[in-house]
């Protein structure tokens, strides 16, 4: 007989948990999943990529295997143990086995006004959703994080990614006090500070203000008070655990459906996993762990134990390793217990390590890692037992020539699936021969992906040749074929594959191949063949919206606009129905223009003496700037003359992918230099330039690189930079991966660029030289030309037709797209 098993949410571990099962092939099951949201499990751990472009689809972990009945928005109400059914929306539904997923709830302290409008939790991708209509919402601009836990800081970079000026309030007297002691929330505080965030530490809220409008003031327990816009509360979670009471089910002396170290509750046909679950082990505690390896395990137990094997929990691993706000931070074993510490602080480059032995110095207990976690994975195998080098040399920085541990084969190279280097060499020395094929074996790699890197390290550990083709029809990579193209003065696509590859080519190689051609060339890209080879947002010279609109984004320089061109920007806007956004990039984006109005628009633009800004191209996006010592007080160089100066030298310049920069005019970073590809904070002496920093999906804090350089010095240094990236990166990939990915580093980097090690210091000054010496403005080389322009038009035989399906309402007084599914992205990148 068929026996039936529902599992009550479906979030990370409840999928983890449907894997787990299927791959144990379990004959005679049913499986029904009953799920609260409306949606399929996603990605908890990286739910703040979502506002990297706002697409909840990236974060879907892959649905249900085949024969799981899934219905979503219909949470478990109830459950019925003496009959073994559980009730929800649509009725009653049987059960054999019972799996409660039910996950946790954001946790809200019983302060006033948490119910004022502008007030927030952190939890789920509608969560989000609201925050950030309400956050972009006009008038909006400061904004306080109550929280300065790992989710405060996820939150906090949230509100920065959204334009909002953000606080975080911790009541304990360090940020993460959970994970990091006091040196090492020092460290932290001054790195999160340096970004721009301001950070209350030892301050609780004593309650909100605020009226029907929304939240206006943060009052703190000291008697102080902030004025905000809008407030995040990301003070903690508490298990999801209010079907235990009415089915008379054991909670945890902190919540939590309460089982042992099988994951069964006391009723056999009942079991918990993930947040939900009071696990007591050990000591018979009952502790919710709030981490997804700990969920991760148990859903593995029970798939065991369903399937009639004894697997059983363990005390949990609780050592974490994450990056917030782009900085590395990490905890394992007790940090806090007593013992003999080494403790390492690095002022200059924001790096604390400290690791706590026994007293006889003989074992590892625990330690904390904040600005530089590379040694984690080391250190974490090492808890319990010797450490297999010294502690200074485990601790020291890469690249500095100090003798490192080899990485012992019980360390965790994946924490959230639990997976060994043994386990991964294996997988190699079985036939994985590449990433994907070693995410399918042994699961590393399909969690945050943290542990790519060190996958790829350990493929070529073991002997293993990756290829370098960029795709089937090359067998070159993307640094090869830019060295063909400018060896051997290829001017097009056809002549290239033709020599040097099989095929017609295709959406891979097609783009990287034009942008190599534009950034060695130096012409037109819409001109012939090229303008096949662009991706979307390139052929038009406009980045496509999600309605099937474009965006017009015209360049300006450092931030610095004159009153005559901002009413130009206006009067186009309004004559175009455009909606008009200032953006973090310090510029005015127009959006809603249909592809017939583009030379329209760009006429009276390029009339008034603006030029395309690249919002389409993998190219240099903005030079933003602060107002320096123009205006500022504190400010000690002219930082809005430098960032004009290097947006007009740099503008247009094609790379594997986009680049962004900022200058600062003082140590304060108003202008967040120390995000972005390259960025330059101003000095009594000159300047300070830091490299390979960005604010992708995971956020790098840019490398110190130069110190009180002269101007000159400076641009000279940013040209090889730029260009030696541009000769050398993957396709697609961001410098700060392509500092990463850099044998050597950033010492390998100085000495290409500063003390030309390959002698191509010359080489790059020249490719430089030609592409400032050679500039056009695409758009008004656009205008000038009737064949250029016959191409913006919606449909080829009714050029004067707009299309239909463009529709728009009315919302904070501009026009929006009319709000619905998302539909297909049709090519490029924001």
């Amino acid at each position: 007989m068929t026996k039936r098993l529902v599992v009550a949410g479906y979030g990370m571990v409840a999928q983890r948990f449907l894997e787990a099962f299927a791959e144990r092939e379990a004959d005679g099951w049913s499986v029904t999943v009953l799920a609260e949201e409306d949606r399929p499990a996603y990605d908890r751990v990286r739910l703040s990529a979502w506002f990297d472009d706002y697409d909840a689809g990236a974060l879907h972990l892959g649905g249900a295997p085949d024969g799981v009945a899934v219905r979503l928005n219909e949470a478990v109400t109830g459950i019925d143990r003496d009959r073994r059914v559980v009730h929800s929306a649509s009725g009653e539904t049987p059960y054999d086995a019972l799996v409660l997923a039910t996950g946790s709830r954001a946790f809200v302290p019983p302060i006033a006004g948490a119910d004022l409008p502008g007030v927030f939790v952190y939890r789920t991708l509608d969560d989000l959703a609201a925050l950030k209509d309400w956050a972009t919402a006009g008038g909006r601009r400061v904004g306080a994080v109550l929280g300065g836990g790992l989710l405060g800081l996820e939150a906090a970079n949230a509100l920065k990614l959204l334009g909002i000026t953000t606080h975080v309030v911790e009541f304990a007297p360090r940020l993460m006090p959970l994970q990091v002691d006091e040196g090492g929330g020092a460290v932290l505080k001054r790195h999160i500070e340096a970004l721009g965030v301001t950070v209350h530490t030892g301050r609780g809220c004593a309650g909100l203000t605020g009226d029907a409008d929304g939240v206006q003031q943060m009052l703190f327990n000291d008697g102080g008070s902030l004025d905000v816009d809008v407030v995040v509360v990301a003070a903690g979670i508490r298990p999801r655990d209010e079907l235990a009471e009415p089915a008379g089910l054991v909670r945890g002396p902190r919540g939590g459906f309460t089982v042992d170290a099988t994951c069964a509750t006391a009723d056999p046909a009942v079991w918990a996993i993930g947040e939900c679950a009071a696990l007591s082990v050990d000591s018979g505690d009952g502790v919710c762990y709030g981490l997804v390896a700990p969920g991760y395990a148990m859903a593995e137990v029970v798939a065991d134990r369903l399937t009639g094997g004894e697997a059983t929990m363990a005390r949990p691993d609780t050592s974490t390793k994450l990056k917030l706000l782009g900085v590395d931070v990490a905890s394992f074993g007790a940090p806090f217990a007593d013992g003999l510490d080494v403790v390492v602080t690095d002022q200059v480059t924001g790096v604390y390590a400290k690791l706590l032995l026994t007293d006889d110095a003989k074992t590892l207990l625990g330690g904390i890692l904040v600005g530089d976690a590379s040694a984690y994975p080391t250190l974490r195998a090492s808890l319990g037992g010797p450490l297999p080098a010294p502690p200074l040399a485990l601790l020291a920085p890469a690249g500095d020539g100090s003798p490192k541990a080899e990485l012992p084969g019980t360390a965790q190279v994946c924490s959230c699936h639990a997976v060994t280097k043994d386990h991964v060499t294996d997988a190699i020395a079985g036939g994985c021969t590449d990433v994907p094929g070693l995410k399918v074996c042994t699961k590393a790699g399909t969690g945050c992906g943290s542990c790519i890197p060190l996958l790829k390290q350990l493929l070529a550990a073991g002997g293993v040749v990756q290829s370098k083709a960029l795709c089937e029809h090359f067998t070159y990579s993307r640094q090869e074929l830019f060295d063909v193209i400018r060896v051997r003065n290829i001017r097009s696509f056809t002549e290239l594959v033709s020599a040097h590859g099989t095929g017609r080519g295709c959406d891979i190689c097609k783009p990287t191949v034009a942008s190599i051609l534009a950034a060695v060339n130096n012409g037109y890209i819409l001109d012939g063949e090229e303008a096949a080879l662009q991706d979307t947002n390139d052929h038009f010279l406009a980045n496509i919206q999600r309605d099937g609109t474009y965006s017009v984004v015209p360049r300006i320089p450092g931030g610095e606009i004159t009153p005559e061109k901002l009413i130009v920007i206006g009067e186009v806007a309004r004559d175009f129905g455009l909606y008009t956004k200032i953006t973090g990039g310090q510029r005015i984006d127009l959006f809603g223009a249909r592809v017939e109005q583009l030379p329209q628009i760009w006429h009276r633009l390029v009339d008034a003496g603006f030029e395309s800004g690249h919002a389409y191209g993998k190219a240099l996006r903005t030079v933003k700037s602060c107002v320096g010592e123009t205006w500022c007080r504190y400010g000690v160089q002219d930082s809005v003359g430098l960032a004009i100066e290097l947006e007009l030298r740099y503008r247009g310049l094609r790379a594997p992918h986009k680049l962004k920069s900022a200058v600062s005019g003082c140590a304060r970073e108003c202008a967040e230099a120390r995000s972005k590809d390259f960025g330059i904070i101003a000095t009594e002496r000159g300047w300070n330039l830091y490299v390979a920093g960005n604010g992708g999906f995971r956020p790098r804090h840019a490398d110190l690189f130069l110190t009180d350089a002269s101007t000159e010095e400076l641009i000279r240094t940013i040209d090889r930079f730029l260009m030696y990236y541009v000769r050398t990166a993957d396709r697609l990939q961001r410098t700060a991966a392509w500092l990463e990915a850099m044998e050597g580093g950033l010492d390998h980097l100085r000495a290409v660029i500063v003390d030309d090690a390959l002698g191509l210091c010359a080489e790059l000054d020249a490719q430089m030289a030609r592409h400032v010496g050679s500039y056009a403005d695409e758009w008004h080389a656009t205008l000038q030309d009737p064949e250029r322009l016959s191409r913006f038009v919606s449909f080829v035989n009714a050029p004067g037709t707009p299309d239909p399906d463009i529709s728009f309402e009315v919302e904070r007084g501009q026009k929006i797209p009319v709000r619905g599914p998302v539909p297909v992205t049709l090519g490029g990148a924001r």
